[in-house]
């Protein structure tokens, strides 16, 4: 399977504070144990890196993110996105221009997004984005 992790994932994964214990931060060790294939973007990186303080937390992203694939969103992703959150939108569906952004690069590369963002479910019941379910 080859999974985009969202970034509420990784805030778990990473957390020493919060529990750990959710399917899909298991799901996320083992595809990572099982050399499977993990990608992630730019904007991904940067909030986590906005979310956690402190250099040993600063340390602890880079590190981890250093051997992950990166998704480089093109200028057609772009244009899909805006287009995707106005379809949503007119659905009623709020989402975000990251939240769009990150799903069409999932719709464009036939990943399967992992995350415990309740808005993604709300975006795939009106796209082809693939969440994954327990």
């Amino acid at each position: 399977m080859n999974l985009f992790v969202d970034t509420s994932v990784w805030s778990l994964a990473l957390r020493r504070d919060a529990p750990r214990h959710t399917a899909e931060v298991a799901v996320l060790a083992e595809q990572l144990e099982a050399g499977g294939s993990v990608l992630t973007t730019a904007l991904v990186l940067q909030e986590l890196l906005q979310g956690f303080a402190g250099p040993k937390a600063r340390s602890l992203i880079l590190q981890r993110f250093a051997a992950l694939p990166f998704l480089a969103p093109e200028r057609s992703d772009c244009v899909k996105a805006a287009e995707l959150r106005n379809k949503c939108r007119r659905k009623g569906v709020q989402i975000g221009t990251i939240d769009a952004l990150l799903s069409q690069l999932c719709i464009h590369h036939r990943l399967v997004m992992l995350t415990t963002d309740r808005d993604f479910a709300r975006v795939a019941r009106h796209s082809p984005l693939k969440i994954w379910k327990s």
